[in-house]
């Protein structure tokens, strides 16, 4: 009889355990901020009530850009309504009854970043930033549509999108070489260095690099689908100088450890070589 009523009570102390963990799990879960908040089976978690003091504070811009652009409850949070939208000429207002979900480019498999030089890379980690943009330059058009961020009190938020003409003082020469590079394979042949710097992971050491160099069947070889017509760019606050002597183009992947740099340096006018390719892809 004893047996049997501490098997009893054994059982009531695992019931309990486990009702106390379902209760602290869903205390933790009830506790989590809107940023951790994630798409799962596309479901969208639904937010309601939430104030401006409940919204929790973002470090990286690149961790707040992602979550900004797949949670579409956030981003209704982080848009500041009326949102001034100008294109061009027109300027208008968007009410948050009127705004569609903007995937920016997370439903593409890249998106490309531009340097001057690589230390200004460094501006990708840099917790200081308090503004930064989102870029869409569309060669063919010749415009540029830019989404302006602001982070206060620790958090971001989309300020406004502008649409205008490309001008010169926005690297329209090196964006118009760049077109032609990626479209005219001729023009591409004689704008490659050669032979050309190749910079990959190392095939028998994941954590090491080979530094090598490619010749020009090689490079067409190895080359990857380079951007035609749109690229896009986040600014950190990097420099991107019309007068540069070197540019750097990244094509970075979407959740595919896709990393592909290209490094060019201007030969005359608007004629750029392209001296140095690296594929870090993982």
């Amino acid at each position: 009889m004893k047996l049997i009523l501490f098997l009893l009570a054994c059982g009531l102390l695992v019931i309990s355990c486990k009702e106390k963990a379902a209760s602290d799990s869903a205390s933790i879960f009830e506790a989590l901020t809107v940023d951790s908040l994630m798409l799962q089976n596309d479901s969208i978690v639904e937010l309601q009530g939430l104030t401006e003091e409940d919204i929790p504070e973002d470090e990286l811009f690149d961790d707040f850009i992602y979550n900004f652009s797949t949670d579409k409850a956030l981003q209704r949070k982080r848009v500041r309504f009326p949102l001034e939208v100008k294109n061009n000429a027109d300027v208008d207002s968007l009410s948050l009854k009127n705004w569609k979900h903007d995937w920016l480019f997370y439903q593409d498999n890249f998106y490309t970043l531009i340097f001057d030089k690589e230390e200004d890379m460094e501006l990708i980690g840099d917790l200081a930033i308090d503004t930064a943009g989102i870029e869409w330059i569309n060669i063919i058009d010749r415009q540029i549509k830019r989404y302006s961020f602001k982070r206060e009190n620790g958090t971001w938020f989309l300020e406004s999108i502008v649409e205008r003409p490309i001008e010169s003082a926005d690297n329209e020469g090196f964006f118009s070489f760049f077109h032609r590079f990626v479209t005219d394979s001729a023009y591409q042949a004689k704008m490659v260095r050669r032979p050309l710097k190749f910079v990959t992971i190392d095939p028998d050491d994941d954590f090491s690099v080979l530094e090598t160099t490619l010749d020009i069947n090689q490079w067409f070889a190895f080359r990857p689908e380079l951007p035609v017509g749109t690229m896009t760019n986040i600014d950190y606050g990097q420099r991107n100088k019309t007068g540069s002597a070197t540019k750097i183009v990244a094509m970075k992947g979407v959740d595919n450890g896709f990393s592909n740099m290209f490094y060019f340096r201007r030969k005359s006018g608007d004629d750029w070589e392209l001296y140095k390719f690296e594929d870090i892809s993982m």
